[in-house]
């Protein structure tokens, strides 16, 4: 790939996929199994309905999605309703031809740092980390507030699934499932610091949508399971 053709893909990559909003929503698409309407967007994003129609739009015009049609159930039977709007992923590929940053092995390398810095104290200092992480991502991203607690669950998950995890809510809102972790292996051999991290930025969304809550991750023993994120509400 030549100078000016590169320069091209990276401006075309940050106007797209640079929201962190939109490259959650790609991801989600990305890895659902079916298509997905705006409507299902908004519900896992916390989002209205025409801001998620925005994102998927400006995807589908950069050829990052497609818009399929089908018909809603129970509509009286075959042929009966409006077809709805969805949208699926295409198959272009997010590709600069150069070798990959070896990011596991940066977070390889930087867990062992800490190690020999706290050793005693890697969990706390991962929660913290990860806690004023998580507050300095909500005011980035605009973070709104929530009216109930599983709304605001809602929200913590569309913005992990922005930076990098497949996460949603289950379906009584009080655990956060998580089918893609972006620290892949890491997570598997170091589950004392990956998870703490991953506690301390739910809980720093949490307290920027003004909810009280002392998270619990259940990690996963494989990369083909989910992780399970345990969303307590602190009593007082």
């Amino acid at each position: 790939m030549d100078t000016s053709e590169l320069d091209r893909t990276l401006s075309e990559l940050t106007s797209t996929l640079g929201d962190p909003t939109r490259r959650g929503i790609y991801i989600a698409v990305r890895e659902s199994p079916e298509a997905m309407t705006a409507s299902r967007i908004s519900q896992l994003f916390g989002i209205h309905t025409n801001v998620a129609r925005h994102h998927l739009d400006r995807l589908a015009a950069d050829g990052y999605l497609r818009v399929t049609r089908r018909r809603p159930p129970g509509k009286g039977g075959p042929g009966a309703g409006r077809p709805a709007k969805c949208y699926e992923a295409t198959e272009k590929e997010i590709d600069f031809h150069y070798p990959a940053r070896r990011y596991d092995l940066l977070a390889e390398l930087l867990l062992r740092v800490i190690g020999e810095l706290a050793p005693a104290h890697v969990s706390d200092v991962a929660v913290e980390v990860g806690r004023r992480y998580g507050t300095e991502l909500a005011a980035e991203i605009g973070l709104p507030d929530q009216a109930g607690f599983q709304a605001a669950v809602k929200a913590v998950a569309g913005a992990m699934t922005g930076v990098g995890f497949v996460m949603g809510p289950d379906e009584d809102g009080l655990n956060l499932l998580t089918s893609h972790c972006p620290f892949g292996q890491t997570a598997t051999a170091h589950p004392e610091v990956i998870c703490s991290l991953d506690r301390g930025i739910v809980t720093g969304l949490m307290e920027a949508l003004h909810q009280d809550c002392k998270p619990e991750v259940v990690p996963h023993s494989s990369l083909d399971e989910e992780c399970v994120t345990r969303v307590a509400i602190t009593r007082r």
